[in-house]
């Protein structure tokens, strides 16, 4: 059990920590707003009103007893600024912080930030490849440069093992896994012969994937 301090209480941030409290952590939920906390204090193990721009309130939290923190504040940067760097400075090994666009991204990863989450550029990358692309069931961007995709397997590859398909040659992407009939082989190896309604879960660079989706018409 990790224990994690979520600051913001939005949806975005009350989903994180309702669903880590499920997860059987132990969740602090940090917001201004009163009726936000009464409304999640039951689902979480404490929840508490505060002013994050008040330092003397922040520090009366005990951050140095959390793992994670997750910084969900949206709106006011300021806030979310301050946040981050009272839990840098009480030695949180590790801050996720929640960025509406890169500028604010940039700001928090400069003041102590380990890794910032974009949910409106990540959806929409997500609604565009799915849009385009009916053979693409989920992609999720690790970074701006590579994506897991999860794509099912086209006609052409049927009855082919990963070595014939020449993913790593032809498409320069890794099969990280093969999802068949509800069994989920990891690392599967070259002569793993591929079938119809099989999905396959690649890592690659957003460009190599792009390629491989207009190659293969997926």
């Amino acid at each position: 059990m990790k224990s994690f301090v979520v600051f913001g209480c939005g949806r975005f941030g009350s989903t994180v920590a309702t669903t880590l409290a499920e997860l059987d952590n132990e969740v602090l939920v940090v917001d201004i707003n009163f009726d936000k906390v009464q409304g999640i204090s039951d689902q979480v193990t404490a929840a508490v009103q505060c002013d994050v721009l008040d330092e003397n309130a922040i520090k009366d939290l005990g951050l140095k007893n959390f793992d994670v923190a997750v910084i969900a504040i949206g709106t006011n940067l300021e806030a979310a600024i301050m946040a981050t760097i009272m839990s840098k400075e009480a030695g949180i090994s590790y801050i996720v912080a929640k960025a509406n666009g890169l500028r604010h991204g940039n700001i928090l990863e400069k003041v102590g930030a380990n890794k910032i989450i974009y949910p409106e550029i990540d959806m929409g990358y997500k609604v565009a490849h799915n849009l385009t692309s009916s053979n693409i069931l989920d992609i999720i961007q690790l970074s701006p440069d590579f994506s897991i995709a999860e794509i099912k397997v086209v006609p052409d590859w049927y009855g082919k093992t990963i070595e014939q398909v020449q993913f790593r040659k032809l498409f320069n992407v890794t099969i990280l896994g093969i999802e068949s009939r509800d069994n989920l082989d990891i690392s599967p190896s070259s002569d793993t012969i591929l079938l119809e309604n099989d999905i396959l879960v690649l890592l690659g660079s957003n460009e190599d994937i792009q390629k491989l989706e207009k190659m293969q018409g997926i």
